[in-house]
């Protein structure tokens, strides 16, 4: 099962996502795909490590997503926005090639047996336009990415004001 957790910055996407997986199981996996950048980023990314307590095994991966084995857990991907940075450095903003890559990856953890994988991203375009061709260029495959994780998630719920409306819903 695949639930896509979508929304605004500070929507309570994360916040939800980590409560369903608690409600889903005792030990749920995070996956945090965050790189650390700078000292801004790392300060981040101890905040959300201290808020999640010993009841999560947390595992940090910047991009091969398909080298965890998700069968039979209950697992959170935060974020698929950071997770496409990744990809859109490293290949120098190439859109095609993240893309492929990406899809290649999404598929390959979709594959897998007996999983629940909670994916929280961005709503990047409902936003501001973005002022430079690499942010529109980010913007595009951002939007792309979530409708392919969308097309294929089980579920997907659209956070507002950290209210979560099911926008998709296979029974």
């Amino acid at each position: 099962m695949i639930v896509l957790i979508t929304g605004g910055e500070r929507s309570g996407k994360s916040s939800y996502a980590e409560n369903l997986a608690k409600e889903l199981s005792e030990k749920p996996m995070y996956v945090a795909t965050a790189r650390k950048w700078d000292n801004d980023f790392q300060k981040r990314i101890d905040r959300h490590q201290k808020d999640r307590n010993e009841q999560w095994m947390t595992i940090e991966k910047e991009k091969h997503l398909s080298e965890i084995d998700f069968s039979g857990k209950v697992a959170v991907v935060d974020c698929v926005t950071l997770w496409l940075t990744n990809f859109f450095v490293d290949t120098k903003n190439d859109v095609p090639l993240c893309l492929k890559q990406a899809k290649a990856e999404f598929d390959a953890i979709a594959k897998q047996e007996n999983a629940t994988i909670i994916i929280v991203t961005n709503e990047i375009g409902m936003g501001v336009h973005a002022d430079t061709l690499i942010g529109r260029k980010f913007t595009e495959l951002q939007g792309w990415m979530n409708q392919y994780i969308a097309k294929n998630a089980t579920t997907v719920v659209l956070m507002i004001s950290g209210i979560p409306v099911t926008i998709k819903e296979k029974k």
